[in-house]
């Protein structure tokens, strides 16, 4: 960062201070300028490719930072499509669901469809349950915030079956693992992807609530740079402040350029991502933004499709009318949460008329 900007920075953050609009969640001038840095830096040394390092949370961070060019947008989208191409299919890894998600977040963060890419739907794949849950707990995980990042309709859509999944796998103490062990990772991403259902299906809100009670007997001392980044995005998520010992915790990491995985460790890339993308996360939500996984505020396609014709259209108020109504409709839990026009955690009327006047613009 220049000289310039830190001054700047600094002058901005000290009035915010003096004037009291400045929250205690907020990050402080050191946090601020570490955001800026890291992603000037990812900006100008990291060329992104398709990949779980160097790839496709690089640009998920720059993008929701505000940091990536419409250049280098582009570049990163022809990049995926060549990937796609070469694979000659929509199932970017045999396996691994969660290679398709990670792209799906990535495109849908730049504002681009991912189910038009080089003549592939890359969501269509996370319609397959079998497929998703061959990765396991995470492959869920990561399906259904793709899937929820621009609330993509897919045919025989599965998300009812994948929280079935997720909160089945709840232990009882409150928390996730990849196995039986709680993992406060596993944890913070299993909220991130519950976070958009709580208002909508009481078995959801009592598993949030459940863990958010096990994260509090923490030791945010104890935890990784990877670990307090899922958690500041998960807490971020669900309308909460982070704790700033949880940001403070994540900063013991700092680097030149970025941030190391282990305490007086070497720069690290995966650790600087995870942490620059949770910075990312806090500048959103102290500025209201939407959360760094609802990429709805870039979306150029359709999101509110209700009745599952891939349009929008007054037959999707109709849907929602006929649904209050009680008449030949059953709503499904994402189907709430897509029909839940004005926010409030329920379908009403109020939602019926900001969808017709939605289509009368």
């Amino acid at each position: 960062m220049s000289k310039l900007n830190r001054i700047i920075i600094t002058a901005l953050l000290i009035i915010s201070l003096l004037s009291g609009t400045l929250s205690a969640s907020a990050l402080s001038i050191e946090q601020e300028q570490k955001l800026c840095d890291t992603g000037e830096y990812l900006k100008n040394n990291i060329t992104p490719q398709v990949g779980s390092i160097g790839g496709e949370w690089v640009v998920i961070g720059l993008s929701r930072s505000g940091m990536f060019s419409e250049a280098q947008k582009q570049a990163y989208c022809d990049a995926v499509k060549a990937y796609a191409a070469s694979k000659g299919t929509n199932r970017l890894h045999s396996r691994k669901s969660s290679d398709n998600s990670r792209v799906i977040l990535a495109l849908s963060a730049v504002g681009k469809d991912p189910g038009s890419i080089a003549g592939y739907d890359l969501t269509e794949p996370l319609a397959d349950f079998d497929f998703v849950k061959t990765q396991g707990i995470n492959g869920v995980i990561w399906a259904l915030i793709a899937l929820d990042s621009c609330n993509y309709y897919l045919q025989n859509d599965c998300r009812d079956q994948m929280l079935g999944e997720l909160l089945s796998a709840q232990h009882i103490d409150g928390s996730w693992g990849l196995d039986e062990n709680a993992d406060p990772d596993v944890t913070g991403m299993a909220l991130q992807a519950l976070a958009p259902y709580r208002k909508y299906d009481t078995n959801i809100q009592n598993a949030v609530e459940k863990a958010l009670l096990w994260l509090d007997s923490l030791s945010f001392d104890l935890l990784s740079p990877e670990s307090c980044a899922q958690l500041i995005v998960a807490y971020t998520t669900l309308g909460i402040a982070p704790n700033t010992g949880l940001i403070d915790s994540m900063m013991r990491y700092s680097v030149p350029n970025g941030f190391a995985h282990t305490l007086n460790g070497e720069y690290n890339q995966m650790a600087t991502e995870q942490a620059y993308y949770a910075l990312a996360a806090c500048r959103r939500f102290e500025n209201g933004e939407n959360a760094l996984y609802d990429m709805s505020d870039v979306a150029d396609y359709t999101v509110l499709d209700l009745d599952g014709d891939a349009q929008e259209s007054i037959n999707d108020a109709t849907y929602i009318q006929r649904y209050l109504a009680e008449f030949e409709v059953s709503f499904t839990t994402p189907m709430k949460r897509t029909a839940d026009l004005n926010k409030n955690g329920k379908v009403d009327i109020g939602d019926v008329t900001l969808y017709q006047q939605y289509l009368a613009r």
